[in-house]
């Protein structure tokens, strides 16, 4: 992990990883239920969601706020299950 940012998990997880890795764990309608927003609710897709996201900040921070709160994050950065020791 980077030391500038040693706290954000976050930091080096791109939206489009936030959004797929939501969908898989949820599926859309689920996701939708957590956070109401129409790009989830009506014909959603990882592509539209994105564009949504990406010009309304409220919106991202309660997608982020979820994906924290899921534990999503704390799977390792390449999308696998942390390797045991």
């Amino acid at each position: 992990m980077d030391p500038a940012q040693p706290n954000n998990p976050l930091h080096g997880v791109t939206l489009e990883v936030i959004v797929t890795r939501l969908v898989e764990h949820y599926g859309w309608q689920e996701l939708a239920e957590r956070v109401p927003i129409h790009c989830f609710e009506n014909e959603p897709s990882v592509r539209s969601s994105l564009k949504f996201l990406r010009r309304m900040a409220w919106a991202r921070s309660k997608v982020e706020a979820l994906y924290i709160t899921t534990d999503l994050g704390l799977r390792g950065r390449s999308g696998s299950a942390p390797s045991e020791p």
